[in-house]
Protein backbone atom coordinates (compact mmCIF):
# COMPACT_ATOMS: atom_id res chain seq x y z
CA UNK A 1 0.00 0.00 0.00
CA UNK A 2 1.26 3.19 -0.91
CA UNK A 3 0.61 6.17 1.40
CA UNK A 4 -1.34 9.29 0.24
CA UNK A 5 1.37 11.66 0.63
CA UNK A 6 3.95 9.56 -1.34
CA UNK A 7 0.97 9.01 -4.23
CA UNK A 8 1.04 12.68 -4.87
CA UNK A 9 4.80 13.29 -4.37
CA UNK A 10 4.67 10.62 -7.27
CA UNK A 11 2.09 11.69 -9.38
CA UNK A 12 3.37 15.30 -9.17
CA UNK A 13 6.68 13.78 -11.01
CA UNK A 14 5.20 11.48 -13.01
CA UNK A 15 1.77 12.66 -13.72
CA UNK A 16 -0.20 9.27 -15.55
CA UNK A 17 3.14 7.43 -15.84
CA UNK A 18 2.60 6.46 -12.15
CA UNK A 19 -0.33 3.86 -11.39
CA UNK A 20 -1.71 1.92 -8.55
CA UNK A 21 -2.56 -1.66 -8.29
CA UNK A 22 -1.41 -2.72 -11.58
CA UNK A 23 -1.46 -6.45 -12.73
CA UNK A 24 2.12 -8.02 -13.10
CA UNK A 25 0.72 -10.07 -15.78
CA UNK A 26 0.35 -7.24 -18.03
CA UNK A 27 4.22 -6.58 -17.48
CA UNK A 28 5.86 -9.85 -17.85
CA UNK A 29 6.54 -12.12 -20.85
CA UNK A 30 4.95 -14.73 -19.10
CA UNK A 31 1.66 -12.96 -18.48
CA UNK A 32 1.67 -14.12 -14.91
CA UNK A 33 1.63 -11.99 -11.98
CA UNK A 34 -0.36 -9.97 -9.02
CA UNK A 35 -0.77 -6.96 -8.46
CA UNK A 36 1.92 -4.09 -7.77
CA UNK A 37 1.54 -1.32 -5.54
CA UNK A 38 2.46 0.93 -7.90
CA UNK A 39 4.06 1.06 -11.48
CA UNK A 40 5.82 3.58 -12.64
CA UNK A 41 7.30 4.65 -16.10
CA UNK A 42 10.11 7.21 -16.21
CA UNK A 43 10.60 9.36 -19.51
CA UNK A 44 14.58 9.94 -18.57
CA UNK A 45 16.85 10.06 -15.77
CA UNK A 46 16.10 12.71 -14.35
CA UNK A 47 12.60 11.10 -13.47
CA UNK A 48 14.67 7.86 -12.28
CA UNK A 49 16.38 10.14 -9.96
CA UNK A 50 13.42 12.27 -8.82
CA UNK A 51 11.21 8.61 -8.30
CA UNK A 52 14.14 7.24 -6.20
CA UNK A 53 14.25 9.81 -3.82
CA UNK A 54 11.02 9.98 -2.84
CA UNK A 55 10.91 5.96 -2.52
CA UNK A 56 13.84 6.41 0.14
CA UNK A 57 11.64 9.12 1.75
CA UNK A 58 8.98 7.52 2.57
CA UNK A 59 10.76 3.86 3.00
CA UNK A 60 8.91 2.52 -0.40
CA UNK A 61 10.54 -0.62 -1.46
CA UNK A 62 11.00 -0.42 -5.22
CA UNK A 63 11.85 -3.32 -7.88
CA UNK A 64 13.30 -2.51 -11.50
CA UNK A 65 12.07 -4.20 -14.49
CA UNK A 66 12.74 -3.75 -18.42
CA UNK A 67 10.10 -5.71 -20.57
CA UNK A 68 9.30 -8.36 -18.31
CA UNK A 69 11.61 -11.16 -19.67
CA UNK A 70 13.56 -13.75 -17.01
CA UNK A 71 11.13 -13.06 -14.63
CA UNK A 72 8.76 -14.75 -12.49
CA UNK A 73 5.97 -12.47 -10.26
CA UNK A 74 4.51 -14.54 -7.75
CA UNK A 75 0.82 -14.85 -7.10
CA UNK A 76 0.38 -12.29 -4.50
CA UNK A 77 2.13 -9.23 -6.55
CA UNK A 78 4.85 -7.14 -5.44
CA UNK A 79 5.14 -4.43 -2.74
CA UNK A 80 6.05 -0.76 -3.50
CA UNK A 81 6.99 0.66 -6.77
CA UNK A 82 7.76 -1.59 -9.63
CA UNK A 83 10.03 0.81 -12.21
CA UNK A 84 9.52 0.20 -15.69
CA UNK A 85 12.40 1.41 -17.46
CA UNK A 86 11.49 0.75 -21.17
CA UNK A 87 10.48 4.16 -22.08
CA UNK A 88 14.76 5.36 -21.52
CA UNK A 89 15.24 4.75 -25.01
CA UNK A 90 18.22 6.83 -26.26
CA UNK A 91 20.07 4.87 -28.84
CA UNK A 92 23.21 6.85 -30.54
CA UNK A 93 27.02 5.98 -31.46
CA UNK A 94 29.23 6.60 -28.66
CA UNK A 95 33.19 7.28 -28.93
CA UNK A 96 35.66 5.18 -30.08
CA UNK A 97 33.49 2.40 -31.39
CA UNK A 98 30.85 2.20 -29.34
CA UNK A 99 26.73 2.87 -28.76
CA UNK A 100 25.50 4.58 -26.03
CA UNK A 101 22.29 2.89 -25.20
CA UNK A 102 19.49 3.49 -22.39
CA UNK A 103 18.39 0.89 -20.35
CA UNK A 104 14.95 0.66 -22.16
CA UNK A 105 16.32 -0.13 -25.68
CA UNK A 106 14.85 -3.46 -26.41
CA UNK A 107 17.48 -6.02 -27.95
CA UNK A 108 15.64 -5.66 -31.48
CA UNK A 109 16.34 -1.94 -31.67
CA UNK A 110 19.96 -2.45 -30.39
CA UNK A 111 20.41 -4.87 -33.57
CA UNK A 112 18.66 -2.92 -35.95
CA UNK A 113 21.11 -0.16 -35.46
CA UNK A 114 23.73 -1.50 -35.41
CA UNK A 115 22.91 -3.60 -38.88
CA UNK A 116 21.70 -0.24 -40.31
CA UNK A 117 25.10 1.27 -39.01
CA UNK A 118 27.61 -1.18 -39.90
CA UNK A 119 28.50 -1.82 -36.16
CA UNK A 120 29.89 -5.35 -35.51
CA UNK A 121 30.43 -6.97 -32.22
CA UNK A 122 26.41 -7.66 -30.99
CA UNK A 123 25.04 -10.05 -33.23
CA UNK A 124 25.18 -12.44 -30.65
CA UNK A 125 22.13 -10.74 -29.36
CA UNK A 126 20.10 -11.48 -32.12
CA UNK A 127 16.84 -13.08 -30.41
CA UNK A 128 17.77 -12.51 -27.31
CA UNK A 129 14.31 -11.07 -25.35
CA UNK A 130 14.17 -7.80 -22.91
CA UNK A 131 16.06 -4.49 -22.94
CA UNK A 132 19.61 -3.32 -22.64
CA UNK A 133 18.96 -3.25 -18.91
CA UNK A 134 18.18 -6.63 -18.28
CA UNK A 135 21.33 -7.64 -20.87
CA UNK A 136 23.11 -5.93 -18.26
CA UNK A 137 22.03 -7.30 -14.70
CA UNK A 138 21.87 -10.84 -16.34
CA UNK A 139 24.85 -11.03 -18.32
CA UNK A 140 23.05 -12.02 -20.65
CA UNK A 141 24.57 -14.24 -23.79
CA UNK A 142 25.03 -17.40 -26.13
CA UNK A 143 28.05 -19.70 -25.21
CA UNK A 144 30.43 -17.68 -27.34
CA UNK A 145 29.79 -14.27 -26.14
CA UNK A 146 28.17 -12.96 -23.42
CA UNK A 147 26.93 -9.05 -22.41
CA UNK A 148 29.81 -8.90 -20.45
CA UNK A 149 32.72 -9.10 -23.47
CA UNK A 150 31.53 -5.57 -25.01
CA UNK A 151 30.12 -4.04 -21.93
CA UNK A 152 32.66 -0.51 -21.73
CA UNK A 153 30.76 1.05 -18.96
CA UNK A 154 27.38 1.81 -17.54
CA UNK A 155 25.62 4.34 -15.13
CA UNK A 156 23.60 3.93 -12.59
CA UNK A 157 21.55 6.07 -10.20
CA UNK A 158 22.17 5.13 -6.33
CA UNK A 159 19.19 3.86 -4.51
CA UNK A 160 18.18 6.69 -2.55
CA UNK A 161 18.27 9.16 -5.98
CA UNK A 162 20.93 11.10 -4.68
CA UNK A 163 24.02 10.08 -7.03
CA UNK A 164 24.74 9.26 -10.26
CA UNK A 165 27.71 7.07 -11.15
CA UNK A 166 29.49 5.80 -14.18
CA UNK A 167 31.52 2.55 -13.35
CA UNK A 168 33.76 1.27 -16.09
CA UNK A 169 33.95 -2.89 -16.78
CA UNK A 170 37.50 -3.15 -14.26
CA UNK A 171 34.86 -2.36 -11.35
CA UNK A 172 32.03 -4.22 -13.06
CA UNK A 173 31.44 -8.06 -11.37
CA UNK A 174 30.13 -10.11 -14.14
CA UNK A 175 29.55 -13.85 -13.83
CA UNK A 176 27.44 -16.30 -15.19
CA UNK A 177 24.04 -14.51 -15.57
CA UNK A 178 24.62 -12.26 -13.00
CA UNK A 179 26.25 -8.69 -12.09
CA UNK A 180 27.29 -8.72 -8.09
CA UNK A 181 29.04 -5.38 -7.11
CA UNK A 182 26.58 -2.45 -7.51
CA UNK A 183 24.53 -1.04 -4.59
CA UNK A 184 21.44 -3.11 -3.53
CA UNK A 185 19.02 -1.07 -5.49
CA UNK A 186 20.64 0.83 -8.04
CA UNK A 187 19.19 1.04 -10.81
CA UNK A 188 21.21 0.84 -14.59
CA UNK A 189 20.10 3.92 -16.65
CA UNK A 190 22.87 3.43 -19.59
CA UNK A 191 25.26 1.84 -21.20
CA UNK A 192 28.11 1.89 -23.34
CA UNK A 193 28.70 -0.91 -25.66
CA UNK A 194 32.11 -1.67 -27.90
CA UNK A 195 30.83 -2.26 -31.28
CA UNK A 196 33.57 -2.60 -34.44
CA UNK A 197 33.35 -1.65 -38.00
CA UNK A 198 31.47 -3.90 -40.25
CA UNK A 199 29.55 -4.98 -43.27
CA UNK A 200 26.35 -4.31 -43.35
CA UNK A 201 25.35 -7.49 -45.27
CA UNK A 202 27.51 -9.94 -43.35
CA UNK A 203 26.49 -8.83 -39.96
CA UNK A 204 22.79 -8.67 -41.24
CA UNK A 205 23.72 -12.97 -42.58
CA UNK A 206 24.54 -13.22 -38.84
CA UNK A 207 21.71 -12.09 -37.01
CA UNK A 208 19.74 -14.07 -39.53
CA UNK A 209 21.45 -17.20 -38.94
CA UNK A 210 21.29 -16.68 -35.01
CA UNK A 211 17.11 -15.84 -35.34
CA UNK A 212 16.68 -18.87 -36.98
CA UNK A 213 18.26 -21.25 -34.77
CA UNK A 214 16.17 -19.63 -31.89
CA UNK A 215 13.04 -20.44 -33.81
CA UNK A 216 14.11 -23.75 -34.82
CA UNK A 217 14.80 -24.20 -30.96
CA UNK A 218 12.97 -22.29 -28.97
CA UNK A 219 9.34 -22.20 -28.39
CA UNK A 220 8.43 -18.83 -29.46
CA UNK A 221 4.93 -18.45 -30.06
CA UNK A 222 3.69 -18.49 -26.57
CA UNK A 223 4.29 -16.96 -23.40
CA UNK A 224 7.21 -17.71 -21.23
CA UNK A 225 10.37 -15.86 -19.56
CA UNK A 226 13.14 -17.45 -21.69
CA UNK A 227 15.44 -20.12 -20.19
CA UNK A 228 13.98 -20.88 -16.76
CA UNK A 229 17.11 -22.99 -14.98
CA UNK A 230 21.15 -21.98 -15.54
CA UNK A 231 23.33 -24.72 -17.62
CA UNK A 232 25.22 -26.44 -14.90
CA UNK A 233 29.06 -26.69 -15.58
CA UNK A 234 29.69 -28.86 -19.01
CA UNK A 235 25.97 -29.91 -19.11
CA UNK A 236 22.73 -28.11 -20.32
CA UNK A 237 19.66 -27.70 -17.76
CA UNK A 238 17.15 -28.88 -20.88
CA UNK A 239 18.59 -31.79 -22.15
CA UNK A 240 19.01 -33.37 -17.97
CA UNK A 241 15.19 -32.03 -17.81
CA UNK A 242 14.46 -34.15 -20.84
CA UNK A 243 16.22 -36.88 -19.63
CA UNK A 244 14.40 -36.77 -16.69
CA UNK A 245 10.80 -37.65 -18.33
CA UNK A 246 9.36 -33.97 -18.25
CA UNK A 247 9.57 -32.65 -21.17
CA UNK A 248 5.90 -31.79 -21.83
CA UNK A 249 4.90 -31.86 -17.86
CA UNK A 250 2.02 -30.25 -17.47
CA UNK A 251 0.90 -28.06 -13.86
CA UNK A 252 -2.43 -26.45 -14.39
CA UNK A 253 -1.78 -23.63 -17.32
CA UNK A 254 1.95 -23.90 -17.53
CA UNK A 255 3.94 -26.64 -18.96
CA UNK A 256 7.64 -27.38 -19.40
CA UNK A 257 8.29 -26.77 -23.67
CA UNK A 258 7.71 -29.78 -25.72
CA UNK A 259 9.85 -27.63 -28.13
CA UNK A 260 13.13 -26.95 -25.54
CA UNK A 261 12.77 -28.38 -21.75
CA UNK A 262 14.35 -25.38 -20.41
CA UNK A 263 11.66 -23.13 -21.23
CA UNK A 264 7.91 -23.38 -19.18
CA UNK A 265 5.18 -21.82 -21.31
CA UNK A 266 2.09 -20.51 -20.08
CA UNK A 267 -0.40 -22.19 -22.02
CA UNK A 268 -3.69 -20.43 -21.27
CA UNK A 269 -4.34 -18.64 -17.57
CA UNK A 270 -1.55 -20.44 -15.98
CA UNK A 271 -0.42 -19.18 -12.27
CA UNK A 272 2.77 -17.98 -10.75
CA UNK A 273 2.13 -21.07 -8.18
CA UNK A 274 2.24 -23.72 -11.69
CA UNK A 275 5.24 -22.30 -12.93
CA UNK A 276 7.11 -22.83 -9.12
CA UNK A 277 5.44 -26.66 -9.28
CA UNK A 278 7.07 -27.41 -12.45
CA UNK A 279 10.86 -25.48 -11.31
CA UNK A 280 10.18 -27.93 -7.93
CA UNK A 281 9.14 -30.66 -10.19
CA UNK A 282 12.22 -31.04 -12.24
CA UNK A 283 15.07 -29.33 -9.24
CA UNK A 284 14.05 -32.56 -7.54
CA UNK A 285 13.48 -35.29 -10.60
CA UNK A 286 16.78 -33.70 -11.88
CA UNK A 287 18.44 -34.49 -8.54
CA UNK A 288 17.06 -37.50 -7.73
CA UNK A 289 18.17 -38.90 -11.45
CA UNK A 290 21.21 -37.46 -11.83
CA UNK A 291 23.02 -35.87 -8.71
CA UNK A 292 22.83 -32.43 -10.01
CA UNK A 293 20.40 -29.42 -8.63
CA UNK A 294 19.49 -27.42 -11.10
CA UNK A 295 19.80 -23.49 -9.92
CA UNK A 296 17.38 -21.15 -11.43
CA UNK A 297 17.94 -18.37 -14.20
CA UNK A 298 14.70 -16.36 -14.14
CA UNK A 299 14.44 -14.32 -10.91
CA UNK A 300 11.73 -14.66 -8.89
CA UNK A 301 9.89 -11.58 -7.38
CA UNK A 302 7.29 -11.07 -5.22
CA UNK A 303 5.01 -11.78 -2.04
CA UNK A 304 3.54 -15.13 -1.51
CA UNK A 305 -0.44 -15.15 -2.15
CA UNK A 306 -2.23 -14.49 0.81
Amino acid sequence: MIPADARHAFEEILGNRIRFDVPMSRHTSLRIGGEADATASPKDIGDVEALLRVCHAHDIPHTILGNGFNTLVRDGGIEGVVILTNKLRLLEEGPDDSIRAEAGVSHASVIKFCVEHGLSGLEFGAGIPGTVGGWIAMNAGIGIRETKDVVREIEAVSADGSRRARLGRESLEFSYRSLEGLENGAVIVSALLEVSPGDPAKIQQEVKRLLAARSDTQPLDVPSCGSVFKNPEGDHAGRLIESAGLKGAIEGGAQISPVHANFIANTGGASATDVLRLIRKAQDTVETRSGIRLETEVCIVGRELG
